[in-house]
């Protein structure tokens, strides 16, 4: 049975990695809370993972956030990403652990990048600004693995996930993601009464969006692979419109009111599609459609609410 160290656990994609193993059995899993392990204490974490000694290790612990929270505290994301990253990293280095998987984002991108986006057409142009720091901090991890692989010969190797969704989201009003801020307001303005709901930006922006549970699938089958890339796209090759998407939230939810925009507010960048071609050739597809897993993410913000918890 593999020992297996998910960073992060606690968060949206940790819980679904935990919940994936779990399922599939072969794995023990080791996971620390935030008052365990401190992720940005570089000693802490070198200590830990020389004491635990896992045969492998999942980088999921983040600081994430939408168009507000990165435009608000570029700092905090920078800084926050950049070390826990790098501590991880290089522990896992010098505890010899031979496999590492690092998740990233689609946002390691360009603005303009090429569309779909294809895994080589990273660092070809500028990044988006309003998210730029959280993207700078996930290239330095990607290129940590990268360069720790052809330098040391270990399986260090990454991921980049589009736009994730599904159980144990954040529902912050200000700081979650646009599905998480969509359901709370379309739910919130359907108990109210309203007869609108505004969204941010013009509503054109295009995203793919993918269920928790199926970016947990990918990273096990990642990890059974012997020769895996440096980092692929993970993604269902599918977008639709900011206006779309809110569409589809106001059905789930309930809400017969019009669904209105704000230009003045930011867009980000105008498309962001994946080309998944690469890790479909290994055999992988996604398996959760947008309207079944809307309808999942529904009633888990309705848990949410009943339990009173901190995701709100």
């Amino acid at each position: 049975m593999k020992k297996l160290f998910i960073s992060g656990h606690g968060g949206m994609v940790g819980s679904a990695l935990v919940r994936e193993a779990t399922k599939r059995g072969g794995f023990h899993v080791l996971t620390a809370t935030r008052g365990q392990l401190d992720l940005c204490d570089q000693h802490a974490v070198f200590n830990h993972l020389a004491s635990a000694r896992p045969d492998i290790v999942i980088i999921a612990a983040a600081k994430v956030g939408g168009i507000h929270a990165n435009s608000t505290y570029p700092a905090e994301f920078i800084y926050q990403n950049l070390t826990i990253a790098a501590n991880l990293v290089e522990g896992s280095r010098r505890a010899g652990v031979p496999r590492v998987l690092f998740l990233g984002s689609s946002c390691i991108y360009p603005k303009m990048a090429p569309q779909p986006m294809p895994e080589d057409c990273l660092l070809t142009s500028p990044l988006e600004p309003s998210n730029e720091a959280y993207a700078i901090a996930k290239i330095a991890g990607l290129k940590l693995c990268q360069h720790y692989r052809a330098q040391h010969g270990l399986i260090y190797h990454s991921a980049m996930p589009t736009n994730l969704y599904g159980p144990g989201d954040n529902y912050h009003p200000l700081n979650s993601h646009v599905i998480p801020a969509l359901l709370r307001r379309f739910h919130e303005a359907t108990q109210r009464g309203d007869a609108s709901v505004t969204i941010w930006g013009t509503g054109t922006p295009r995203r793919e969006f993918l269920h928790v549970d199926d970016l947990a699938r990918a990273c096990y089958h990642l990890l059974e692979m012997d020769h895996p890339p440096d980092w692929v796209n993970v993604g269902t090759g599918e977008d639709l419109t900011i206006a779309e998407l809110a569409g589809l939230v106001a059905r789930t939810v309930g809400f017969t009111g019009k669904i209105l925009t704000d230009p003045s507010q930011p867009d980000g960048t105008p498309r962001k599609l994946l080309d998944i071609a690469k890790i479909q050739a290994t055999g992988w597809q996604p398996a959760i459609p947008l309207r079944d897993g809307l309808a999942a993410a529904y009633q888990d913000f309705l848990a949410a609410i009943a339990s009173g918890g901190a995701r709100l």
